[in-house]
């Protein structure tokens, strides 16, 4: 098993692609919605530290769910490849549906695509010899 910590990157965000994607994109969306959100915390002030650790929470892992299913094939391919049971996946299915609205077979989240064949190829491409063999 390789041990990366020899290979260190400059911090705990790598490069910081990621985190300067982030801050561009949420400058404009704050921006945007700056003026509805002041409002609705004027009106109701525990709402932001109430549910800040539930909604982040569930929305982080039913969109790891989203990605899961797409690259997978669905409910079929969440069932082989990752041993979910009938009943989870339906539980997740309509929570899904409940956060966005949609069935996560249907739901695309603007900005974001994924590539099922590139990422199969991708994954069973050879990896580069580590140190250790």
């Amino acid at each position: 098993m390789a041990d990366f910590r020899a290979e260190r990157m400059p911090s705990p965000e790598g490069e910081g692609r990621a985190k300067a994607a982030l801050e561009g994109a949420w400058d404009k969306y704050y921006g945007a919605n700056k003026a509805v959100n002041d409002q609705l915390y004027a009106a109701l002030p525990f709402l932001k530290s109430m549910m800040r650790g539930y909604t982040t929470s569930n929305v982080f892992d039913l969109f790891g769910f989203w990605v899961c299913w797409r690259l997978v094939g669905g409910f079929d391919g969440m069932q082989q490849q990752f041993g979910m049971s009938r009943s989870s996946l339906y539980r997740r299915i309509a929570l899904f549906r409940r956060v966005f609205g949609e069935h996560p077979d249907v739901y695309d989240f603007p900005g974001i695509s994924v590539d099922p064949a590139l990422f199969a190829m991708g994954m069973a491409a050879p990896k580069p010899p580590t140190e250790e063999g």
